[in-house]
């Protein structure tokens, strides 16, 4: 079974999403374990400094998964690699079989700072296309569960 943490900075607002990740998350149930930490974003005005809004995102990050033990970290990120639906079930099947937990990383609208990009051993994109981070979160999840499906020889990856 999939041990997945997935951490995000802000919270979803817009019912249609909540309901998303509930349908997902029911899907994935009897397949994985899912844990989901939403961290509160910091507030910016366009005046800000991007770099100082990220960092601050970045200790919050960071002392979150200090207290885990080995974890596999995957951070979402523009410029990370990007898998077919195959390929990634392949590449969580393989990052399963160590029995470590799977924490991904979803920045805020800013990004991710540098230093949780340095600290993560992967990074994944979704695709070459930007998505508000709130849509992350449920293509995430159904790129989870499609990639167990395919693993799984399930119908619903054609």
């Amino acid at each position: 079974m999939l041990n997945i943490h997935i951490i995000t900075l802000g919270k979803l607002k817009e019912s249609y999403w909540k309901n998303a990740e509930l349908e997902y998350l029911k899907r994935l149930n009897p397949y994985a374990k899912i844990k989901i930490t939403e961290l509160k974003e910091e507030p910016f005005t366009p005046s800000d400094s991007v770099l100082k809004i990220k960092q601050k995102e970045a200790q919050k990050i960071q002392s979150l998964i200090s207290n885990i033990q080995s974890p596999i970290l995957i951070a979402l990120h523009e410029k990370g690699k990007t898998y077919t639906s195959i390929q990634l079930a392949k590449q969580l099947e393989t990052l399963s079989q160590s029995g470590q937990q799977i924490i991904f990383i979803i920045g805020g609208p800013k990004g991710l700072d540098k230093s949780i990009l340095d600290l993560t051993t992967h990074h994944l994109s979704l695709s070459s296309l930007t998505f508000p981070h709130q849509m992350v979160r449920t293509i995430l999840l159904e790129q989870i569960y499609r990639s167990i499906t395919i693993t799984k020889g399930k119908t619903y990856h054609y």
